[in-house]
């Protein structure tokens, strides 16, 4: 098993936040079978595609929500990791409510 579970959509409320935002949380690494996803699909020619970061963020962004830990952004380097027998994933994660880890 990668992933905690494989969801579809992002059952949590919208946080509004920004790249720049983003970029203000420490990144920190997380298990891959701790996250679940917020996409079941995904483009293959991405997940192979080795600049496939060179425009977003270096890390993967999740949501920590009710216990549960949901990759909104980074599906494609959580798999990449996966690949490469990786069990951790470097992310910023972002708890709602004013709290950022």
């Amino acid at each position: 098993m990668i992933f905690r579970r494989v969801g579809d959509g992002r059952p949590y409320p919208e946080h509004h936040l920004t790249q720049s935002d983003w970029a203000q949380i420490s990144p920190t690494q997380v298990r891959l079978d701790d996250l679940t996803t917020t996409k079941k699909e995904l483009d293959l020619a991405t997940l192979l595609d080795e600049d496939s970061t060179y425009f977003g963020d270096l890390f993967a962004h999740v949501v920590s929500w009710r216990g549960e830990m949901f990759l909104e952004d980074g599906l494609h380097r959580a798999l990449r990791a996966a690949l490469q027998q990786r069990t951790m994933l470097h992310a910023r994660v972002y708890s709602p409510g004013g709290k950022k880890s």
